[in-house]
């Protein structure tokens, strides 16, 4: 369809245009024109639906790093400070809390919990503005694939036009510096954890790319984390024109410490964003954005709100390599878009930093409108799903879903996620019994054709990082494990509200985590009361 969204425009263009009272064309899934609302439309635009969204047009948001599998956990209270995550994911209550609980959904051959683990986790989503994140992995038989979401998603985008990132590699590749490098040179991306921690050790994963006098880094190769490294590794990397994807919250409530993106920065990285996971990170990507906005204050980084910004538009465009489809409202680029609606005299950048899921009005990807208010949804010929946000609503289109899954709404995914997690130490007996999530009776012969596959399973034959030998010893958090695959009894668990404004022990839960820097809490305060 045609139709025209009148607002202030915030391209993230090369020049960084802002068009005060804009508006944008669209025909398809592509824009047409951008230019000041009064100006004559182009041609074809006669008669089109025109949206006054009263809001900042933004590119959607891109996230790069989020193992949206895991989403529908609580925020785990991190009981000590790490320095390595080899350290945290072999500890017991991390097992309790995260892991155990999540191998047990992936153990379930019910279809509709696979299917409310992808609704629950991909609307989660859609609430922080992403228009863009990482795939929710499944199996069947000698088959890898994924959940195919109502965003796009990096690894498996569904669209021959956007060239697809790595992000899990074989662990004969991880392990074996030639095949690594031989795999890496393949890509037009790939986006493996790095240097997870802030310790000798850590950093070792990092030095574990170099064999000779040749390192396994290039152009395609995005680092997760990175936390560990030091300036000199910074500028390596930027000789061989690799990035970053940075998750400053996760890293604070882990270690007490984050990347050194000012380094990075001053070595000319591109540095995008990702929320990384509910467990141990933001629960959405508009609040990493503030912690992001925060760590810049604590950390004397030096970044303008602008480039925040861009580290979720156009530079996470960049880095995965979709500019030239995404990042910017751009003539001929993909009609993705981020709209919100604080106050009109407030900075456009500044906005959208401390925008609340509440300030959401519209989000569109590939010209199709998924998630915005009852109003301008219905303006653009939209019907879904309404959901409750706080003391207002929102409505969602997901589109035509993924065939091979039930179609769950929002309110059964929810109901089934909360069933399931309470359930959890008698869930797979129950199965066995006949006792599906959310009251479905389930078949005693029920064998899914998909099951989920989780980032973090171990012994899987995949990985989600190198795993490189170092004078001889391996790298990584993966090194032992067996020992961080070996269960523990498992308890109920509650579900993690789906917004901060459906959430009202946000800010207390972030307040208890023992590893924030107490200038970092300060400064969470005043965006969580």
């Amino acid at each position: 369809m045609k139709f025209v969204l009148v607002g202030r425009v915030v391209t993230m263009d090369r020049t960084l245009t802002v068009l005060a009272n804009g508006a944008v064309y669209v025909d398809g899934n592509t824009i047409s024109a951008v230019a000041d609302r009064n100006a004559p439309p182009p041609a074809g635009f006669a008669g089109a639906t025109t949206v006054d969204t009263a809001g900042i047009i933004f590119p959607g948001l891109i996230e790069l790093h989020n193992h949206l599998s895991y989403d529908a956990l609580e925020l785990w209270r991190v009981p000590q400070k790490f320095t390595n995550r080899g350290q945290w994911q072999n500890n017991a209550d991390y097992k309790a809390n995260v892991s155990q609980p999540m191998t047990t959904i992936a153990s379930s051959r019910d279809a509709r919990l696979l299917a409310a683990v992808a609704r629950y986790a991909e609307t989660k989503c859609l609430f922080g503005g992403v228009a863009t994140s990482q795939g929710i992995s499944l199996k069947g038989d000698n088959m890898e694939t994924a959940y195919r979401s109502a965003m796009r998603v990096v690894d498996d985008p569904g669209d021959k036009a956007f060239p697809r990132a790595a992000t899990r590699i074989p662990d004969v590749i991880a392990s074996d510096w030639a095949k690594f490098k031989a795999e890496l040179d393949k890509v037009s991306c790939m986006l493996l954890h790095m240097s997870e921690g802030i310790d000798a050790a850590a950093r070792d994963a990092f030095l574990a790319l170099k064999q000779g006098n040749e390192w396994a880094i290039t152009a395609a190769l995005a680092g997760i984390h990175c936390a560990a490294l030091q300036p000199q590794d910074f500028a390596i990397m930027r000789q061989k024109g690799a990035s970053i994807v940075w998750s400053p919250l996760s890293n604070l409530l882990l270690y007490g410490d984050t990347t050194n993106i000012k380094a990075a920065r001053e070595a000319g990285l591109d540095v995008a964003l990702g929320s990384d996971w509910s467990p141990s990170g933001s629960k959405n990507l508009l609040n990493e954005l503030k912690v992001v906005k925060i760590a810049n204050d604590v950390f004397d980084i030096g970044l303008a709100d602008h480039e925040i910004v861009a580290m979720v538009t156009s530079t996470a465009a960049r880095v995965v390599k979709w500019d030239a489809l995404v990042g910017s409202v751009s003539v001929g680029k993909r009609a993705d878009f981020t709209i919100i609606a604080p106050p009109a005299s407030v900075d456009p950048y500044a906005s959208l930093i401390s925008a609340r899921e509440t300030d959401l009005v519209l989000v569109t990807i590939d010209g199709q409108p998924v998630l915005g208010t009852v109003d301008i949804m219905s303006a653009m010929g939209q019907t879904g799903e309404t959901i409750r946000l706080g003391s207002d609503t929102r409505m969602v289109n997901y589109g035509a879903g993924d065939p091979r899954l039930p179609p769950l709404t929002f309110a059964e995914a929810k109901a089934a996620m909360a069933d399931a997690l309470s359930r959890l130490p008698t869930l797979l007996d129950d199965e066995n019994r006949g006792r599906g999530v959310a009251g479905y009776a389930l078949p005693a012969a029920a064998r899914p054709q998909l099951r989920l596959a989780l980032d973090e399973e171990h012994l899987s034959g995949l990985a989600l990082r190198p795993r490189l030998p170092f004078h001889g010893q391996p790298t990584g958090p993966d090194a032992d494990l067996a020992a961080a695959a070996k269960p523990v009894p498992l308890k109920p668990l509650p579900l993690d509200p789906p917004t901060v404004t459906d959430d009202p022990n946000y800010g207390a839960t972030l307040q208890a985590q023992p590893n924030l820097p107490p200038a970092v809490k300060a400064a969470l305060r005043l965006y969580y009361a």
